[in-house]
């Protein structure tokens, strides 16, 4: 990617509901390159891209891809070690 330009992880807040079932932006998540744990929420998401690219805000490892194909979303957890679902 060519800009530095980004959202936050609350901009693929929706698309992580729609496939846990509930908000997703405040759960923590590990990355699996740094150790880092934050919320989703802190992530940097990329919309330059065919898709979204979601990258740790700490090391800026690339830990998420969600790209529209015609029978549906794909995503890929590229580099998350774990996210944890808090009550």
């Amino acid at each position: 990617m060519n800009s530095d330009t980004h959202l936050d992880g609350n901009s693929i807040g929706s698309l992580l509901q729609d496939l846990f079932g509930r908000e997703m932006t405040d759960q923590r998540a590990c990355c699996d390159a740094c150790g880092a744990i934050n919320p989703l929420a802190t992530a940097r998401v990329y919309v330059d891209a065919p898709g979204h690219v979601v990258r740790c805000a700490i090391c800026g490892t690339v830990v998420l891809v969600a790209v529209t194909v015609p029978t549906g979303v794909r995503i890929s957890f590229q580099a998350l070690r774990w996210v944890e679902l808090a009550p």
